[in-house]
């Protein structure tokens, strides 16, 4: 029996999807290198793809009583219909469990209790949530999926979701993230960013400040720089992701001096060379998304 959505529990899923559709405008209002944003389309698609992707996924992806796997079909189905590619599955596989926890747990607002109630969820996962996860995947067909040695996901699972993750761990970041329990994004978030910069407010005007658009930076770069992007690794190999990976090491070290890197020029020629090569740091994008929810959700009120 699904328990009743009391007045507390609603207002933890909305503020939550409200988190959610910030993350993902605040993903394309700042230049993130190799990425589409509004000042820079890229890999044939534009932001306005993204953002009518994130508005349709919403409603699924935040639906009182879902699981996981219901969570990440219904959503990758909601994104295909609005955008007619693949914008947002790694956002989407990241943001479902979350956004489970909070379902389940809306009294979770510290770092701690937030941390554990996605654990929690990452326990439950079951068969089910693996089938429903690896018919999204294969609908969405991301770039350079390929074939896996166990648990492909274009044939039926046989162990549930988090298994799965783990078994893919060693080649794909957001695996990881399922496999250790979503440790690594709560610590880059109390290192990196200010939660309290980041409320769960209403979609804005689609811009963000001077201080919002360093931090989204800051965490991007800190992603970017910390190991090679999965994403770059499966469709252009392990060097020119290392390549990648130094070019961020050297503008974190830019930033950290204080530079407002978004305004130089030499910044928006990294990211016009990176989408000219059609190299796209899609995995470091997802997981800012994800972290940008976190710290929303960890906001002060």
């Amino acid at each position: 029996m699904t328990a009743p959505v009391t007045p507390t529990r609603q207002r933890a899923i909305e503020r939550a999807r409200a988190g959610f559709l910030r993350a993902c405008e605040l993903d394309v209002a700042v230049r993130k290198p190799g990425n589409v944003s509004r000042a820079s389309p890229g890999h044939g698609m534009t932001a306005e793809l993204f953002i009518a992707s994130a508005r349709a996924a919403a409603v699924p992806l935040f639906r009182p009583g879902a699981r996981v796997g219901e969570r990440i079909e219904a959503a990758v189905e909601a994104s295909w219909a609005a955008a007619g590619c693949n914008t947002n599955l790694g956002i989407v596989l990241l943001c479902a469990p979350i956004a489970r926890a909070v379902d389940l747990r809306p009294d979770a607002v510290t770092a701690a209790a937030l941390r554990e109630a996605i654990d929690g969820v990452l326990q439950e996962l079951d068969l089910a949530d693996a089938q429903a996860a690896f018919r999204a995947i294969a609908r969405a067909r991301p770039g350079g999926l390929g074939a896996a040695p166990e648990q492909d996901v274009n044939q039926a699972p046989s162990v549930d979701l988090r298994t799965a993750m783990a078994l893919a761990a060693r080649r794909d970041a957001i695996a990881r993230l399922y496999r250790d329990g979503y440790g690594p994004l709560f610590e880059l978030v109390d290192a990196v960013l200010d939660p309290g910069a980041f409320p769960a407010a209403a979609a804005t005007d689609g811009m963000a400040d001077a201080a919002t658009s360093a931090a989204v930076l800051r965490l991007y770069l800190a992603l970017l720089a910390s190991v090679p992007d999965s994403h770059i690794v499966r469709i252009h190999g392990e060097a020119v992701a290392q390549t990648v990976m130094a070019a961020a090491q050297h503008w974190q070290r830019q930033a950290g001096r204080g530079g407002a890197i978004g305004a130089d020029p030499d910044f928006a020629a990294w990211d016009a060379a990176l989408k000219a090569q059609r190299i796209n740091p899609g995995t470091s994008a997802d997981m800012t998304v994800a972290a940008l929810l976190i710290a929303a959700l960890l906001a002060r009120a």
